[in-house]
């Protein structure tokens, strides 16, 4: 009586079939993974996931303590000196007797510094610039928070579709390999397949446990750039397959210098340079102080005013000056080196944005077709008993690479296009003030 025929393995792509050597259904097969139907409780777009992090991140707020220790800083700089009043009192005694008595005498001093109009008009400005640079260290904070924020969000969004890939092809292989033991149990292929199924089962473990913890790994990163804001179960409401809308790059190149708030912090610190140099410079005039005196005694009572005048004889404050000079010499070469480097990080960013979107064309147009194409002939070939499981097993391997460089691809497509928003500085500012 002849052996029994067991079930024959079964591949991606393969359909159902009860005969030895048929194959898996299609949906056995990994493809490209679709959102869970079940969301966790919160749900958030990648923009409400920038706003929250913009609101909730410690580095913004202490970009606007900054904020307020600068516009505090102009409320100093602004204020007239204080006037000093001496007041001195003491008894006295007559060293002639003719003299009349007395026993003490009073003397009030009033001293008010005049101040230099040139001076006070440096230091506000020079404060005000220290206003200006403290709001583009806040912008540049905050757009650097939201890309590091859209780039961490659909890195989750990739790891959490690589893990279901994984998932599918660990199952898959566990399939093929109960069916592969079933037949070398019946005798009808040799024990070296079921070796090989059994190996291809322990990689698809590891590689999707490595998925899963690489998936969890990018949801505490997020996690940590809100501060602690987001819910462990949170689930993020986007795809890698998210419309990009960008300007031309002839108007990105005027737009990003003029924007761009590192430029615009720079410049601040360059007029702030500058007018501490101004303001150095306008130190070495003479300061004046006005005096009112009043003395009063037994016999008499004098009212003086007189004028103070420090004239810088000797010294010059030519150290200051030179410092100063210096300082802003220092802060034009940054902001020229800066502006430069963030025009060429622009052409940088969009060249790379144009690779990925020709790698995606090339995946989803020519490539993961042919892989699928591939992968149904040594299905059919296997089918028929002129393939052998490894050939088919190798294609499924082939499918499965093209299927993670493509996530990849389209995960190097919003990279690039956070970049640009990073340096255009365009992110959700709505209630952001």
């Amino acid at each position: 009586m002849p052996a029994p025929t067991a079930p024959g393995p079964t591949v991606p792509g393969s359909v159902h079939g009860k005969q030895p050597g048929q194959l898996p259904p299609a949906a056995a097969r990994p493809t490209m993974p679709t959102p869970t139907e079940a969301l966790p409780s919160e749900v958030l777009t990648v923009h409400e996931l920038q706003r929250l992090g913009l609101k909730a991140n410690g580095l913004v707020q202490a970009a606007h303590f900054q904020v307020r220790a600068a516009e505090a800083g102009v409320v100093g700089a602004s204020a007239y000196p204080n006037p000093q009043l001496t007041f001195m009192a003491g008894p006295q005694h007559a060293r002639i007797p003719q003299a009349l008595p007395s026993n003490s005498h009073r003397q009030f001093t009033i001293s008010q510094p005049i101040e230099n109009p040139f001076l006070r008009s440096a230091r506000i400005g020079s404060a005000e610039a220290g206003v200006d640079a403290s709001h583009a260290s806040l912008e540049q904070v905050r757009a650097d928070l939201a890309a590091q924020l859209r780039v961490a969000a659909y890195e989750l969004v990739l790891r959490q579709e690589v893990a279901r890939v994984e998932a599918s092809v660990s199952e898959l292989m566990e399939e093929i390999r109960r069916r592969v033991k079933v037949r070398v149990d019946v005798g009808e292929a040799a024990r070296f397949e079921l070796i090989r199924a059994e190996t291809e089962v322990l990689a698809a473990a590891s590689r999707r446990e490595a998925a899963q913890l690489n998936a969890q790994r990018a949801r505490v990163a997020l996690i940590q750039l809100t501060a602690g804001a987001l819910r462990p179960d949170f689930h993020i409401e986007g795809s890698l397959t998210d419309p990009v809308d960008l300007p031309p790059l002839e108007e990105l190149r005027e737009i990003v210098p003029a924007v761009n708030p590192e430029v615009t912090r720079l410049q601040a610190e360059w007029n702030r340079a500058s007018l501490r140099t101004k303001q150095e410079r306008a130190a070495v005039l003479p300061s004046v102080t006005v005096l009112l005196s009043n003395f009063q005694e037994a016999q008499y009572t004098s009212n003086l005013a007189g004028v103070n005048v420090t004239i810088p004889l000797f010294y010059r404050r030519r150290g200051e000056i030179d410092a100063a000079v210096a300082d802003s010499e220092r802060a034009r070469g940054i902001l020229e080196f800066r502006r430069f480097e963030i025009g060429q990080l622009l052409e940088s960013a969009w060249q790379a944005k144009q690779i990925a979107q020709r790698r995606v064309e090339m995946f989803e147009g020519g490539l993961l077709k042919e892989a699928e194409s591939a992968l149904e002939v040594a299905q059919a070939a296997y089918r028929f008993g002129e393939r052998g499981l490894i050939e088919v097993l190798d294609t499924q391997r082939v499918l499965r690479g093209l299927l993670s460089d493509l996530l990849q691809a389209r995960f190097d497509l919003q990279v690039a296009v956070a970049e640009i928003d990073r340096l255009r500085a365009h992110y959700p500012k709505e209630d952001l003030e």
